[in-house]
């Protein structure tokens, strides 16, 4: 039976981080699969461009994901558009590169507003009245990154562990309520979230094997299928899913020495 929320009338997918990348391309092949989609991020210009150039009808509520009141505001903005929330995509996220002690605080607690609370926060907002409605999705997007730690990113890897953990946890939590939950896990990805992170993008790709790489759109439609499937923990890719394992599984004694001398955060 597929467990995406069947398109309604007064239901849409709200999107976090859905002004570029992954964030992006779901709602794209959400919008295809008919679903109205509420696009949420900081750049209101490329939610509004993304919402003109799909084919449903788009929403556009510009927040800042790091900040409280912002996150707070959601539930009442999406009830006056008289909508409710069927599929909720955390997608939004950030990361610091460079070692624990040159980080900044205040980089590094912003990154645990957006990476961690603000997927948390709405979950706990959007959540209990999918459980009332006896309908819902949540899709929190992760990383490969998710399954061991990330020398150079350690709170970036962290911080995408604990939406891996909550995840499953808040799944088996919803079983027998009509609503769902699946987190997903991708691999390196071509979305110009490295620069964000200060890892140009050639450097990047250096960084690791060419066919580990995704693109967005692959992604998003992986996601997608998978959460519509059942699946708990989506990791897209056969050369990703088999690095994950190794990276579960592998002693990280071995591991992480040969992870910390390749990445670039080393030289920050």
């Amino acid at each position: 039976m597929p467990m995406l929320p069947g398109v309604s009338d007064t239901g849409a997918a709200l999107v976090t981080g859905a002004s570029s990348g992954i964030g992006e391309e779901i709602a794209r092949e959400l919008a295809r699969r008919g679903h109205r989609v509420i696009l949420v991020a900081r750049r209101a210009d490329r939610l509004h461009a993304l919402a003109q150039s799909l084919d449903r009808v788009a929403h556009v509520l510009p927040a800042d994901l790091s900040n409280p009141a912002d996150r707070a505001a959601l539930p009442d903005q999406v009830a006056a558009l008289s909508l409710t929330v069927d599929v909720l995509v955390n997608n939004a996220g950030v990361s610091n590169l460079g070692p624990v002690a040159r980080v900044s605080p205040e980089a590094e607690l912003a990154l645990v507003e957006v990476d961690v609370a603000a997927v948390v926060d709405l979950c706990s907002r959007f959540v209990p009245g999918m459980v009332a409605r006896g309908r819902g999705a949540v899709l929190n997007v992760a990383s490969v990154g998710a399954f061991g730690p990330v020398p150079w990113q350690a709170s970036y890897g962290a911080a995408k562990a604990f939406v891996l953990s909550y995840t499953e946890a808040m799944r088996e939590e919803l079983r027998g309520t009509g609503v769902t939950a699946a987190v997903v896990c991708p691999g390196p990805v071509r979305t110009g979230f490295g620069d964000a992170a200060g890892i140009p993008d050639e450097e990047a790709e250096k960084m690791l094997p060419k066919f580990l790489w995704e693109q967005p759109d692959a992604v998003a439609r992986a996601a997608l299928d998978g959460l519509d499937k059942g699946r708990p923990v989506i990791v897209p890719g056969a050369p990703n899913r088999a690095a994950a394992l190794l990276y579960r599984f592998a002693p990280h004694t071995a591991l992480l020495p040969l992870l910390g001398r390749s990445h670039p955060g080393r030289r920050k």
